[in-house]
Formats: structure tokens, sequence, C-alpha cells
């Protein structure tokens, strides 16, 4: 089955230049022009990858980025950033809310081409993980749902070993304390009380974790990230 490509772009030339490479490719390809029918058409369409423009008119494509992480139906769609924008905080930014890559512009279709098929390939890969996961003394055996630090077991609840879960799975990106609350609580909004519990449980976490408690990254007034490396 060809996959398919959602681009969010409102200037009609590079929608054109993109649907004809990205056919040429063997891509199925759905556009639009504003962040509003982005998101409607993401959570109706399922793509298997968006190319999201950050400067599009009335919702804003970081504020889009934002959504499609929060919502439990999108959270998961790689996204590659396109922006004429030269500053690094707007490609930072873009990056701590999800996004997967980003390619400035203007740039050519062949870089883009193969930007798009190493997201791919990332995301497909992330979605298999190996019974057995090992980040420095951590080990995660998720066949017998147990956690381990050096070699001795650490007692875990269920909701902190789902935390834990999917943190790991995220594979290094940021995930929202709306969509931890949604996934693992099954609370689809964010009261304030509901985000404590998150805080509450990643501290809880980070103490059983001891020794990799720093692999359990705060990205300030947005969510968590797990971090594999070191």
């Amino acid at each position: 089955m060809k996959e398919k490509i959602l681009i969010v772009e409102d200037e009609k030339d590079i929608v054109k230049m993109l649907d004809y490479n990205l056919k040429k490719e063997n891509f199925r390809v759905l556009s639009c022009g504003d962040g509003e029918d982005a998101l409607k058409l993401a959570s109706r369409e399922q793509p298997d990858l968006i190319l999201l423009d950050l400067m599009l008119p009335g919702i804003d494509g970081l504020e889009v980025c934002k959504s499609l992480k929060n919502e439990r139906k999108t959270a998961n769609i790689p996204i590659i950033m396109l922006t004429a924008k030269s500053q690094e905080t707007d490609k930072v930014i873009g990056l701590e809310l999800g996004a997967d890559d980003y390619i400035a512009k203007p740039f050519s279709p062949r870089e883009l081409i193969a930007r798009i098929k190493a997201v791919l390939r990332r995301s497909r890969e992330r979605d298999r993980l190996p019974e057995i996961f090992k980040a420095g003394d951590l080990t995660i055996d998720f066949s017998v749902i147990s956690a381990s630090v050096k070699n001795k077991p650490i007692e875990l609840t269920a909701k902190e070993f789902e935390l834990l879960a999917a943190l790991i799975k995220a594979r290094g990106r940021v995930l929202s304390r709306d969509f931890l609350l949604d996934n693992i609580w099954g609370f689809d909004k964010a009261a304030e009380i509901q985000t404590r519990t998150v805080d509450v449980h990643i501290r809880t976490l980070r103490k059983k974790l001891k020794s990799e408690a720093k692999r359990v990254v705060t990205v300030k007034s947005y969510g968590y990230r797990f971090n594999s490396e070191g």
C-alpha cells in the first residue's frame, strides 16, 4: 500500500512542486493550506507523514504541531517542518513540540524526499521495540513487565511502568502531559489536578530509577522525554 503524505502549505507553487515529486516517488498525497484544515485532515485521514509549514494563516505551524502531538489519534504521525525562518529558536521549539525533522526553504526536492524516507524508516523502527530494552544501568523487560537498575529489580506500579514504557517508545520525542494523561489515565481534558498527577508519578518514578533518574528529562512548560544516550 502506498504511504500517504499530508502537505500543509499555503503557497500553491510549493504545493504543486511537492505534489509532483511525491507522486513520482509513489506516495499518495493530500494537501491543505491552513492549520484548521490540517488538524481535521490529519485526524480523518491518518497520513503516514505530515509536511508542515510553520508560517500558516490562522493557526500557525507550531500550534498545529502541538495540537497534533496532544491528540491520541495523531500523536505518532511523523512531522517534518517546512520553514523560511532562519531563527534557531523556531526549529528548536518545533523539535521540542515533537516534530521529527525540519528543512529550510528553499530546498531541493531530492533532499526533501531523502528526509521523508529517513523519517518514515525511523518511524517504522520506532514501533518495533525489543523485548529487552537497555539504557545505561537501566534494563526493561517488556515481556514480563519488569525493570532493574544495576541488575537490582525496582518495584514499579502499573502506572509508573506504563509511563516509563510510553517515554521509551517515543524514542526521544517529547510527550506532553495531555498526551500522557489521555493515553495512561484516560483523561481527555487536562485539569490542573490531573496535570499534577503526571508530575507526581514522574517524581516517584525518578526516585525509583535512582542513578538512572536523569534519563527522564523535563521539557519546561510542555512535558517529558526519555534520554537513552550516555
